[in-house]
């Protein structure tokens, strides 16, 4: 395993890894588990009773996907603030800081959606984007209000902003009443109202998520405290931890079926976070050697320097390539299945790389206009020198 780049006292006096190692990865690999399911879901009608044949069932739970991303989406922002005594650094200072990361690429995702939804695909059985889809998912609303979408794979950025607006107040709660508090607040409600509806089996909508969902993020929250416990505590065992903590919820779904699995999301996204969370933490704390030395591995690591991107725009090549090409090549099932596969899954990977380049990695690396622009010119006069020295 690589040797992290620099170290921080951790609230037990420890020494931790300012940089921590493998989460690129597990997003690299979450997107691209996403990715396979959006080409598994859209060959085959029907989902969750899906037409597609029984071997390929696995991979029909992209949401517990996305649910791992808000994991460790909490995880990676409470870092900081785990090794700050969980003060926010500003509220200003947060919120500008992940607009200025999200909002450029899924702009610019979203003018890619609309375009592809307009010329070649639509997106939404509910027909084409109106002037209400470029509001509402502009603004970031789409958990909020319903508008035909211009991509299936935006809803979770919608739930995604609403926590981050919620972060701050989380961390206070988090700073002033402990960990046991935090959890508390956020999923008895969410338990309550489970118990509560019809068959204490909730059904959800396409929209209003974010308040499910808030416990997984918070999950992730809590976890990242492990990073700045003391050696003992980040020593122990956590990979076997998530392997215990997952084997109820993986055998009920085995008993129970995977289309049950899949009705019961609101029950099942709740009882697999824990095991999610101690899976990061396995890997934040550099155990097992062998998997962080696996996610590290650099085609790993590239595809999680853009798995924003690929989780972006993905979904719109996919739908393109089943809908539009491959019918002119293939049969429907499973040679349109293999047929996007070949070709889907490699454009995407690819595109999602260049549009990263352009729209996601240089506000990534700068942290303001003025950076960037000072960054471009230095480059433009990098490569102006040598033609001035030629001549």
């Amino acid at each position: 395993m690589a040797a992290p780049v620099g170290r921080a006292e951790g609230a037990g006096g420890a020494d931790v890894p300012r940089q921590v190692l493998g989460l690129d990865g597990l997003r690299g690999l979450a997107a691209l588990y996403v990715v396979l399911f959006h080409c598994w879901l859209y060959t085959f009608p029907g989902y969750p009773n899906s037409s597609a044949p029984p071997w390929l069932d696995e991979l029909m739970f992209g949401r517990l996907a996305v649910v791992f991303f808000l994991v460790l989406s909490g995880f990676s922002l409470a870092i900081s603030p785990a090794r700050h005594g969980w003060g926010s650094g500003g509220v200003v200072q947060f919120l500008h800081r992940r607009a200025w990361r999200i909002l450029p690429p899924y702009w610019a995702a979203l003018a890619m959606s609309l375009i592809i939804s307009f010329f070649v695909v639509p997106a939404s059985h509910f027909g084409l984007p109106t002037g209400s889809s470029v509001l509402v998912y502009g603004l970031l609303a789409q958990d909020v209000f319903t508008a035909p979408t211009p991509n299936g794979a935006f809803w979770s950025i919608g739930v995604e902003a609403e926590l981050y607006l919620l972060f701050p107040l989380l961390l206070l709660v988090r700073r002033r009443w402990g960990a046991a508090v935090l959890v508390a607040c956020v999923a008895l409600p969410v338990v309550t109202r489970g118990l509560m509806a019809p068959g204490a089996s909730p059904v959800e909508g396409a929209n209003w998520l974010a308040p499910h969902l808030a416990p997984v993020f918070v999950a992730g929250m809590v976890g990242a405290g492990i990073v700045v416990a003391s050696d003992r505590v980040r020593r122990l065992p956590w990979g076997w931890f998530a392997v215990l903590a997952a084997m109820p919820v993986v055998a009920v779904g085995v008993v129970r079926g995977s289309v049950w699995t899949v009705n019961h999301y609101f029950w099942v996204d709740l009882a697999i976070a824990p095991a999610m969370t101690m899976l990061i933490a396995a890997v934040a704390t550099g155990r097992p050697a062998v998997l962080v030395r696996c996610l590290t591995a650099r085609p790993v690591q590239s595809l999680g320097s853009f798995s924003y991107s690929l989780y972006l725009i993905h979904l719109p090549i996919v739908m393109a390539v089943i809908r539009r090409v491959a019918p002119h090549f293939v049969s429907r099932g499973l040679p349109t299945f293999g047929f996007t596969l070949i070709v889907a899954l490699p454009v995407s990977v690819l595109g999602s790389w260049l549009f990263a380049r352009v729209f996601e990695l240089p506000f990534k690396g700068n942290r303001s206009w003025k950076s960037m622009i000072a960054l471009c010119r230095s480059r433009w006069a990098g490569r102006s020198a040598p033609d001035l020295q030629r001549n």
